[in-house]
């Protein structure tokens, strides 16, 4: 039986950070520091980590300073409005986070990340290894091949693709391995990349189904429609310029190192650190390898408890359960297809414990709905919470109004450090 080929997954670090700072309302911690950016990073990290489980991962991010593109085209990104300061802000905490993931991140002045990451690609597909690029950037996607493919994040960060070549074929009409051509013809105005005046995506399109390569148009320039063949003759200059600028260079002096690139080799404890540190609460329980990190973490506990994990989807279930801990606090966490820091498009599952050996993971649905509104409207079943307000807030816009709160981890996470203040 033929062994399943090991997975690497590239991040594409500037394109991910500025799809999450985009995406994602403003959010900062108590200190005032500005952090959503940082979180979306984490949150899409811990997403593909889970989703596909890949046997190494790295990083890549752009250096500040020119790069070879500038040199050849002194107007490449000329037009492109320079992101906030507070975006730049985050940039170290992201790397700070990717490196407590011990994943290692690769970085070569005078070329962009996607540099890095189409030449760290090619090496690792020619050694056998399968590559998933994970970016919010298209450009990636000529890089496409038989063992690469691109997991692309596009609207928000819920509208996920995933690019093999028959997808790229399917969105642009053409392969991967022609996309440099076809930012020749069209340019591309993001990166200022001039392209033939009065071709557009259309011409660029059709010429490229039609003839193949940028040069193979050239050499049959007597074959195309007359009122193209002047366009293209006098932007012949332009053309070439514009395939070079949006080219990936996958051949860049970066070298791979697989053995640096081990998924899940990192200290649990240290991610943990800096999760808490930056407030991301809800994420300590997305770690690969934790059985459960305790909700009063947040308070400032940094013990781990190895606890058995209950699911439940039938409302008998969770009845159950509620009638066995009544009396007892019930510690619980509302998660969404974002966060609860965020709002996001409606409750997915809660989780509760009711003391440190279990956690029951709760799906939310129409059966069990029903059960859990009179258990949150009831103001003698004490529930422990992180960020009441919110928490109220997520429930009220299920209709449901949340009584006997009996701790906020939150406010003594705030109060604990202001009396150390």
């Amino acid at each position: 039986m033929e062994n399943k080929p090991k997975t690497l997954i590239l991040l594409d670090g500037n394109a991910l950070i500025h799809r999450a700072y985009h995406a994602l309302p403003p959010l900062t911690t108590k200190k005032g520091e500005t952090v959503q950016a940082v979180y979306g990073f984490t949150m899409t990290l811990l997403s593909v980590l889970e989703k596909f489980r890949p046997d190494y991962i790295a990083a890549s991010f752009d250096l500040a300073g020119p790069t070879f593109r500038d040199e050849l085209y002194a107007d490449y990104k000329a037009t492109r409005q320079k992101a906030p300061d507070d975006l730049y802000a985050q940039i170290p905490k992201v790397k700070e986070m990717t490196q407590a993931f011990n994943i290692p991140i690769y970085e070569l002045a005078g070329y962009e990340a996607d540099d890095c990451v189409g030449s760290i690609a090619k090496q690792a597909g020619a050694a056998g290894v399968e590559v998933i690029i994970v970016t919010g950037d298209n450009d990636a996607l000529q890089l496409v091949d038989e063992r690469i493919s691109v997991f692309s994040i596009r609207k928000g960060l819920k509208d996920l693709v995933l690019y093999d070549r028959t997808a790229v074929e399917a969105k642009y009409g053409f392969g991967p391995e022609l996309l440099p051509d076809y930012k020749g013809l069209a340019g591309d105005t993001s990166d200022h990349i001039p392209g033939v005046p009065g071709i557009g995506a259309k011409g660029a399109t059709d010429l490229l189904r039609e003839f193949g390569t940028l040069e193979n148009i050239y050499v049959h320039l007597g074959d195309v429609k007359e009122s193209l063949q002047k366009k293209l003759e006098a932007g012949r200059e332009s053309a070439i310029l514009s395939k070079k600028l949006g080219t990936i260079d996958t051949a860049a002096p970066v070298t791979l190192v697989l053995a640096d690139c081990v998924t899940h080799d990192f200290e649990q404890e240290k991610v943990a650190a800096l999760l808490r540190e930056c407030e991301f609460f809800s994420l300590l329980k997305k770690i690969p390898g934790q059985s459960i990190v305790r909700i009063e973490e947040s308070a400032g506990r940094t013990r781990s408890t190895k606890v058995v994990q209950k699911k439940m989807k039938k409302g008998m279930e969770i009845s159950a359960w509620l009638e066995e801990v009544k009396g007892r606090g019930v510690a619980l966490v509302l998660s969404d297809e974002t966060d609860s820091l965020f709002g996001g498009i409606g409750i997915t599952e809660i989780e509760f414990a009711a003391d440190e050996n279990t956690q029951v993971t709760v799906e939310w649905n129409e059966e069990t709905k029903e059960i859990l509104t009179a258990f949150f409207e009831h103001p003698k079943r004490p529930k422990i919470v992180f960020d009441s307000k919110a928490a109220m807030h997520r429930l009220m816009r299920e209709g449901i109004l949340l009584a006997g709160v009996a701790r906020d981890v939150s406010l003594m996470d705030y109060l604990l450090d202001a009396g150390s203040r």
